[in-house]
């Protein structure tokens, strides 16, 4: 054996080369980066009257990661943002991610607690909330024992409220030279999704599953250009928002429409003064567009939309490609898979009532979901909960090892959606194994609303689950039994767990029963609870 052959590795010892992350990187802070580089003068941002530019964003962006490093953010540190769909959120955002950084995106209608216990939960190390956001991010900071800094104080206020504004930070701080780099793999965001028990759980997603997620959806499934005009009014601190809008847009070098707070004839008459093309949304957009859409004859030169976060019916679907000569290909996903894992591609006619086929890369099958302690396929065709792997699944739950393990088996994600796959690989979502309530796009835990209603006194037991709802998809709901004695009213219970909730989680609909319907082990059967309330619903029609 000669000198060469005897120092070449075993077989049986891989060398570290083959077992290591290696010495590749990527950073999702590129999309912007490198776009910038490319096309500094294109519009990158379309806010009220104001434009900004690709490269003045990213020479801001760099500019506020200086600000932070000054502060003391390093690679790994998780950083939370309370930031609407306003052009501080790209800048925080991507300087976040330019230190190597994990943003922590917010849910812009949680209260004081619930934002409280994401910093806690995710430990985060700051906190930079917007302006408007102050009144409940404030107290929260605080709750944490989190430093807090803002954005978008104006200068007339700075005296009444005395936070430090990173834009001041900005302009005294060194700029950044260039992103830091970061392993593929490395943590990128932690978005706080739902679960049926239990409070929210963090789902650490990382640089390259959001990157692919981007690069399949402008190679494979819509044909964004960069003379494009997307309208920006899905919240940004939303996986749907992040990846279908800012971070596709952005890769293409199209310019996005922001919009903080949804109002369909604001939205309208935006798209029409801009020219919006594409129009990305969740179905309650959707409707609300069609009902502006009765106040004014003008209408954006939209190519199609792009609907997902709840089943969107398909009487508004047809509707919407009626009104404003645009097909709507509506699709499936989860916060925990990047988020897309089908859709109905551009380059096919959209079949009404399907999530379309699986994007490239990702893999879908039909299991059994009554077994849980491994993945079972089921026959083409068949009823089940709906599997996913490929390269859009996450990292895991922050600190949730037996989250992971439930969610994680056999190498696939159980989404706890019950579906079916056609022959032509189509998927059709036709209910929901789990208890989650999707009300206007936006996940509703019922336990951790059971848990606010077991607060109430006068409340004896309480069931929450969601009914169907025309406009804002499900509705929450409530079946109370009352304490002896009790005489609270349904406007008592709405006005207490309005006071302690974000807005799209307290109940709208509250019952009182006898009685709640049990099953053999004791569980409340909530699909009871459901199934009567809408059989009443349909009796009273």
């Amino acid at each position: 054996m000669t000198s060469t052959e005897s120092s070449a590795p075993s077989l049986f010892e891989a060398p570290a080369a083959l077992t290591s992350g290696g010495f590749g990187t990527l950073s999702v802070a590129t999309i912007l980066s490198d776009t910038a580089h490319r096309f500094p003068e294109r519009t990158a941002l379309i806010y009220g009257d104001s434009t900004v530019s690709y490269g003045d964003l990213w020479q801001q962006t760099l500019a506020y990661a200086g600000a932070l490093r000054a502060r003391g953010v390093r690679r790994g540190d998780r950083v939370a943002i309370l930031i609407p769909n306003v052009p501080d959120f790209a800048r925080a955002y991507y300087a976040i991610l330019s230190l190597g950084a994990v943003v922590v995106p917010v849910h812009l209608l949680l209260k004081a607690d619930e934002i409280a216990y994401v910093l806690r939960d995710s430990g985060s190390s700051l906190l930079i909330a917007a302006a408007p956001m102050l009144a409940e991010g404030g107290k929260a900071a605080a709750l944490a024992q989190v430093p807090l800094v803002s954005v978008l104080i104006p200068d007339s206020m700075v005296e009444q409220i005395p936070v430090p504004r990173l834009e001041d930070e900005a302009k005294e701080a060194i700029p950044l030279e260039r992103y830091e780099s970061t392993n593929p793999l490395d943590a990128a965001t932690i978005l706080y999704t739902s679960g049926t028990t239990g409070r929210p759980k963090g789902a650490v997603g990382c640089h390259v599953s959001l990157i692919e997620q981007v690069h399949v959806t402008l190679i494979d499934l819509f044909n964004i250009t960069a003379d494009d005009v997307v309208f920006g009014g899905l919240p940004l601190f939303h996986t749907f928002g992040q990846t279908a809008v800012l971070n596709t847009a952005f890769r293409r070098g199209a310019a996005i429409i922001l919009l903080p707070k949804f109002d369909p004839d604001e939205a309208l008459a935006l798209m029409v003064k801009h020219g919006a093309t594409l129009f990305t949304a969740v179905p309650t957009m959707f409707i609300g567009m069609l009902e502006a859409a009765t106040r004014t004859a003008e209408r954006p030169p939209l190519r199609y939309g792009i609907s997902g976060g709840a089943s969107l019916p398909v009487a508004i679907l047809e509707r919407f490609a009626s009104e404003f000569g645009a097909r709507v290909h509506e699709g499936y996903g989860l916060t925990e898979t990047s988020p897309i894992v089908s859709t109905n591609h551009q380059r096919d006619e959209p079949v009404a009532g399907t999530v379309g086929r699986p994007i490239w890369g990702v893999d879908v099958e039909i299991a059994d979901a009554d077994i849980d302690d491994r993945i079972e396929f089921l026959p083409q065709g068949e009823l089940g909960e709906i599997v996913v792997r490929g390269h859009a699944l996450f990292k895991g739950y922050l600190g949730r090892p037996e989250a992971d393990a439930e969610a994680v088996v056999d190498g696939w994600f159980r989404t706890g959606d019950l579906g079916t796959k056609g022959a032509d690989d189509r998927i059709t979502i036709v209910d929901r194994k789990k208890d989650m309530i999707v009300r206007n796009g936006y996940n509703v835990y019922p336990r951790e609303v059971e848990e606010v209603l077991a607060r109430l006194e006068g409340v004896g037991s309480a069931a929450v689950f969601g009914v169907a709802h025309d406009k804002h998809g499900q509705e929450v709901a409530a079946a109370i039994v009352l304490a002896p004695g009790s005489s609270l009213t349904a406007e008592d219970v709405i006005a207490y767990t309005s006071e302690r909730m974000a807005a799209y989680k307290f109940p709208r609909i509250v019952e009182f029963h006898a009685e709640l319907p049990l099953g053999a082990s004791g569980k409340v059967l909530k699909r009871e609870l459901s199934a009567e309330y809408a059989q009443r619903i349909s009796a009273e029609a």
